[in-house]
């Protein structure tokens, strides 16, 4: 029979650091974080959160479904100017998007920075929203991400149709994308017919004229980007939208048109409806939802 010292020494030899950390340590280097512990998804929840991908960070606001495997709409808003505004606008492109779907669909809204940035600035922070969706969502939520759809309205169309020549997702739906032509928008403020606004200052300052740099408008311009798209795309257009817009959208559909690597484009002109065609017209919205399929 063991001797009280000895049963003293073999206690201090299980519990030795040394050893404790040599049973210890196969463990963590072999189980990852998902491994050890299940991460509950915010079942029929809206949160906000931070999310950074390739060192570029962006809010972004999450509308959970009642289920753990999901189809995703990554929703983008129109132009607010001041980042102070970029929540609320994410909140409520969010909204007016869900208002839109016929079936349940996780919806995560991106509030991509503006102030003091130039127009199309942006897309690094909106294209790190996608990635982090399709790579690190699934994890990060607890959730089974199935088809990723992109959608946006306005300034969050032309996000939506520039990331659709650099990303391969399930579907893109723009309504009413622009700025499709800012050489015509600026110069139109630069001779006093419009109204100025923060985004030609802004080139501006950086470019100088319409007239003495046209080609550093033009490469900003929607009209730049209609070649290559990867994926399937919805065009949706009211045709009382304003002049500036109205003015080059002929020519931004004939130039889609005419790509020959495009995936599927449809357009969708709608007379009668004007910027926020998309959420007002029944044809709209069953067109959508159509395309979600």
């Amino acid at each position: 029979m063991s001797s009280k010292k000895e049963k003293v020494a073999m206690i201090k030899l299980i519990f030795n650091p040394f050893w404790l950390l040599i049973y210890i340590l196969p463990f963590n280097l072999f189980c990852s974080k998902s491994d050890i512990a299940d991460v509950t998804p915010p079942y029929n929840q809206r949160v906000t959160k931070s999310i950074t991908y390739n060192n570029v960070s962006v809010d972004v606001v999450i509308d959970m479904p009642g289920s753990k495997e999901v189809d995703v709409l990554i929703v983008y808003h129109g132009t607010v100017f001041l980042d102070s505004k970029i929540m609320d606008a994410a909140n409520n492109v969010l909204d007016k998007f869900k208002a839109l779907l016929d079936k349940e669909m996780m919806i995560v809204s991106v509030a991509y920075p503006e102030e003091n940035l130039l127009m199309g600035d942006n897309i690094l922070h909106s294209e790190a929203a996608l990635l982090w969706v399709k790579n690190r969502a699934s994890e990060q939520l607890g959730v089974n991400v199935k088809k990723i759809f992109l959608a946006g309205h306005s300034q969050g169309g032309y996000i939506v149709t520039r990331l659709n020549t650099m990303h391969q997702t399930n579907g893109v739906i723009a309504n009413a994308p622009g700025p499709l032509n800012l050489v015509y928008r600026c110069n139109q403020e630069e001779l006093g017919l419009v109204a100025t606004t923060v985004t030609c200052n802004l080139l501006r300052g950086t470019y100088g004229t319409t007239s003495s740099n046209p080609g550093a408008y033009f490469e900003r311009s929607l009209l730049n980007f209609t070649q290559g798209f990867k994926s399937d795309i919805l065009f949706v257009q009211g045709l009382n939208d304003s002049p500036i817009q109205m003015y080059s959208w002929p020519l931004y559909k004939s130039n889609i048109t005419e790509c020959t690597n495009c995936k599927m484009v449809k357009f969708l002109d709608l007379p009668n409806y004007g910027h926020a065609s998309l959420f007002e017209s029944p044809q709209a919205k069953s067109e959508f939802n159509k395309f979600l399929e």
